[in-house]
């Protein structure tokens, strides 16, 4: 493409003016890989975007959409519905971790949390609890670009441009600990014991009457991969449980088989009282976003409203889309049709033995997995922080491999339709492209 045809497009998250010298155009994807502007075929080892869970151009989701869209194109969620989206409900909240019976439908993961966040505050104040306004996120958490999203977020680069930020929000400390947990295979040994800094500490600092709620990922995914220590979400919730806070995982990336089950909650064994979902909902195909929750707090509002009073005064013009939620169905069918989140599980033995076959490589200082996600930290160069994670990604491309990088962590999340010979491919390349770097 020529210089004048990119100028309009100021991209997200990218190095544009890299990126517009020379450019990685995408202009199809089927299965497992993508064909670029020059023919290549390109391995997606990163599911597009942490969200093509089934797989590229999957018929029945291609199929639902293209009916949905001759048959109703759009219709007002305010004060009106069509049926998808009580369909797409219901299918939801029959997949989602017992206990969590109702489902809002948002566009994205970013208006999932902010959703959240506002649905956790006004959920204290209809019971008459109007003092609960604190919002406690965690160091290297990553919860979606909206302004709620940043404020309990804890990455330093996506804050640092923007420090206009919700005035009533704490952080909890990360769970990494390369110290004692290098090179962990699924959970790391070690670090439960940081959820006691929400009561050591948070809750010493902030009344425990004033937070209204802990926002965390299960495991932290843009910010490289860390994966929570044993019994750490399981003390959170026992904390959050003694002091009357709610408790919200976001899922966005963990939700939909990405750890080999369903749920990171239900990998884990802790029911929280909401979670966020977005990306494997529609297989990435139509843009959507969702919470599930516990149908107490759906209940408070119902209890605290007029009976023709708008109860919860939110949403977006976006919210259960027709064609989104045509995508949905046809993606949980899917899903459930392939046992795709069984088939994670089985192949992650495998993929776990691949990536940390990493380790010895050039550079390479922790290998971090669970399911079918890895996450492989690289030693920064000196005053040149993510050139060399930057480096690999490029490597990786010319090669034909697609990875996610995020400073000097790659990650690797591949779709749940991997094959071995693909998940060998994925791990030769990286080790190659380390070997080539500097």
């Amino acid at each position: 493409m020529e210089q004048l045809q990119m100028d309009a497009y100021w991209m997200p998250f990218t190095a544009n003016r890299q990126f517009k010298s020379a450019p990685r155009m995408l202009v199809s994807a089927d299965g497992m890989y993508y064909t670029d502007d020059q023919g290549r075929q390109i391995l997606d080892g990163s599911a597009g975007l942490w969200c093509v869970t089934a797989g590229h151009n999957r018929k029945p989701i291609v199929e639902a959409v293209q009916r949905q869209v001759a048959t109703l194109d759009y219709a007002p969620p305010f004060q009106m519905a069509h049926p998808k989206a009580f369909e797409a409900a219901d299918k939801l909240v029959a997949m989602a971790p017992k206990g969590l019976s109702k489902a809002f439908f948002v566009g994205s993961g970013s208006e999932a949390v902010d959703t959240a966040l506002k649905m956790a505050v006004a959920y204290h104040r209809v019971r008459g609890d109007a003092a609960r306004v604190k919002l406690i996120g965690r160091e290297r958490g990553y919860h979606g670009v909206n302004f709620g999203g940043i404020s309990v977020g804890g990455m330093a680069g996506n804050r640092k441009h923007f420090p206009v930020s919700l005035p009533a929000v704490d952080h909890l400390r990360s769970t990494h600990d390369l110290a004692r947990n290098a090179f962990s295979r699924g959970e790391p040994e070690h670090g439960a014991e940081f959820a006691d800094e929400l009561e050591a500490r948070i809750l010493t600092l902030h009344d425990p009457s004033t937070i209204a709620a802990v926002i965390v990922e299960p495991m932290a995914g843009s910010t490289g991969v860390l994966i929570p220590p044993k019994g750490y979400l399981r003390r959170l919730r026992e904390i959050c449980d003694r002091y009357g806070i709610l408790l919200i995982f976001d899922e966005v990336i963990t939700g939909f088989g990405r750890l080999g089950a369903d749920w990171a909650a239900n990998k884990f064994g802790v029911l929280p009282d909401i979670i966020t979902c977005a990306k494997g909902l529609t297989n990435g195909v139509v843009p959507m976003g969702a919470l599930l929750l516990k149908p107490e707090i759906h209940d408070a509002f119902m209890a605290a409203a007029g009976e023709r009073m708008i109860e919860f005064p939110h949403g977006y013009t976006y919210s259960a889309h027709p064609l989104a939620c045509a995508a949905a169905i046809a993606s949980l069918d899917l899903y459930r049709e392939e046992q795709l989140f069984e088939r994670a599980a089985g192949l992650s033995a495998y993929f776990e033995e691949r990536a940390h076959a990493l380790r010895g490589q050039p550079y390479v200082k922790d290998i971090r997995n669970l399911g079918l996600v890895a996450g492989i930290e690289l030693d920064s160069r000196p005053g040149a922080a993510g050139q060399r994670g930057f480096d690999v990604f490029l490597k990786c491309w010319e090669q034909g491999v697609l990875l996610r990088f995020t400073g000097d962590i790659l990650a690797v999340s591949p779709p749940l339709i991997i094959e071995k010979h693909e998940i060998d491919r994925l791990f030769d390349t990286i080790a190659t492209a380390l070997r080539a770097c500097e």
